[in-house]
């Protein structure tokens, strides 16, 4: 190690739930010592117990608790935390945190506050990547904030770039303050509505014009960089399957991809990393339309929720490299090695028949699926209590296979068997799509589940008695059985997996 860098020893991790999780066995596995916080709705949050110690934010809001960077970093002090992991979504893109962290002596576990900020401004990272030589989608920059003015310029700019268009927010992410225009009529609305989701979320209500690529597929590409100069990919994910933006249903390797277009889409990301002297583990996404040309969407400076499927084929713990590039370390990956197909979906609590409405409710059964090729990453655990406070994702379920068509029926077998009683989730959404034509012969697209349920995603119940569902499950519950025969208006009914039928059947 050169001369004022250290080793990091104890890090604190400045977030929560599953992410909070997985970060806190990184450092266990790692022989780095861990600190949490936890707000008090938090208290019996199962990433406490992951932590050698855990810090108590004051407050009762997340702006008091997980998003108050002076108490973290103060948190971290009193701990004799040397370094701070920001995770994913809070403050892990905000570079003013990022910076204040370094100021205060201690390491972040994460790109530089410029890396963080060039990227974080979408019309900023549009500008870089022009000059980097990576392609951008046809768009407009908006910089006008005076709202007359905003809107002549965003008018002018869809006349330039042509309809369909997409309206999205310069700062933040996650689908906020993003617009579909289809024809000039919806241009006035459109812009205004994004721009007021943008200011609230993000305190910037600007906008840019781009043009809409239709049944394009989303791709995004994997990079590492360490302080020792070196910046690879580890190959691409797809996430093409989306619901208002939010990506559902993951995996990787793309189904669409070539050795040529994999080669030329990764070199177009380190581009991308390269070109804000980027350090750490980050995301470039793209869009790959159907001629095998790619745009730019956006670079992630941080872990991304999907990580685990990049993982699976590769075989490197991207949040092991991050500790050990923030230590000053080289990353230990030689080169790309992609085996097997893996695939990731959401578990939410959620009812994905009601407009997707967040759930809340007890979880009395959460029963994951076993099993080789499944993997798990969660923050919760039977007896847990589903609450309004935050984002309702319960949990990620992975899947490993030697073959995508394997991996797709391995992921069917596991939603069929994960068990979850006391609140609505969307296992019932999530098992339908595996047997989507399109997903199952890859041939995935952003606007997907869109055109699927035009008037929204109705569940279909079988042909079994709610009455058969409900005894089993009782049955199963009471005796622990996973097999049962029980008496129902139609006569015994024997039903092998029984949690399998309230789940599937009445989600």
């Amino acid at each position: 190690m050169s001369e004022g860098e250290k080793m990091i020893q104890r890090v604190l991790v400045a977030n929560r739930g599953e992410i909070a999780c997985r970060i806190l066995r990184a450092c266990r596995e790692a022989g780095l010592s861990s600190v949490a916080i936890y707000a008090e709705n938090d208290r019996e949050g199962m990433f406490r117990e992951l932590a050698d110690q855990s810090v108590l934010l004051e407050g009762d809001t997340i702006a008091e608790t997980y998003l108050n960077g002076a108490a973290i970093i103060q948190a971290a002090k009193d701990t004799g935390a040397d370094s701070i992991h920001p995770g994913f979504g809070f403050l892990s893109e905000r570079a003013e945190f990022a910076q204040a962290v370094m100021d205060a002596g201690l390491i972040w576990i994460g790109p530089s506050p410029q890396a963080i900020e060039q990227m974080g401004d979408k019309m900023s990272a549009r500008q870089i990547m022009k000059a980097a030589g990576v392609p951008v989608i046809p768009g407009v920059e908006i910089e006008e904030e005076d709202e007359s003015l905003a809107m002549e310029a965003i008018r002018n700019a869809a006349k330039e770039t042509g309809y369909p268009l997409l309206l999205k927010a310069t700062a933040g992410g996650g689908g906020k303050g993003m617009r579909v225009v289809n024809v000039p009529e919806e241009l006035e609305n459109g812009a205004q509505s994004a721009r007021r989701e943008a200011l609230a979320a993000f305190g910037d209500g600007r906008v840019y014009v781009e043009k809409l690529l239709m049944k394009s597929k989303h791709v995004e590409v994997q990079v590492l960089a360490d302080t020792q100069g070196r910046c690879i990919h580890l190959g691409e994910r797809e996430c093409s399957v989306q619901r208002r933006h939010q990506k559902v249903f993951e995996e990787a390797p793309c189904s669409a991809m070539t050795p040529s277009l994999r080669e030329r889409m990764g070199q177009a990301a380190v581009a991308a990393a390269q070109a804000v002297d980027y350090v750490g583990a980050g995301t470039v996404e793209f869009l790959l339309a159907e001629d095998e040309s790619f745009y730019f969407l956006e670079m992630n400076t941080r872990i991304q929720v999907e990580h685990p499927v990049t993982e699976m084929v590769t075989g490197v713990d991207l949040v092991r490299e991050q500790l050990r590039i923030a230590s000053g370390e080289p990353m230990s990956v030689d080169e790309l090695n992609i085996r097997g197909h893996s695939i990731e979906v959401r578990l939410y609590a959620e009812d994905a028949t009601n407009n997707f409405l967040p759930a809340i409710g007890p979880l009395a059964v959460f029963r994951p699926p076993t099993g080789p090729g499944i993997r798990l990453d969660t923050g919760v655990r039977e007896g847990d209590e589903v609450t309004p406070h935050y984002d309702p994702m319960l949990a990620k379920l992975i899947v490993f296979a030697p073959t995508r068509g394997e991996a797709l029926q391995r992921m069917r077998r596991a939603l069929d068997e994960f068990v979850v009683l006391g609140t609505t989730t969307n296992i019932g959404f999530l098992r339908d799509l595996c047997d989507v034509p399109e997903v199952i012969s890859g041939d995935t697209y952003t606007s997907m589940i869109d055109d699927l349920y035009p008037n929204g995603y109705q569940f279909t119940p079988r042909t079994e008695d709610l009455d058969v569902a409900l005894m089993t499950a009782a049955v199963a519950e009471t005796t622990g059985m996973h097999r049962t025969t029980v008496a129902s208006s139609q006569g015994s009914v024997g039903i092998a997996s029984p949690f399998q039928t309230l789940n599937r059947r009445y989600p």
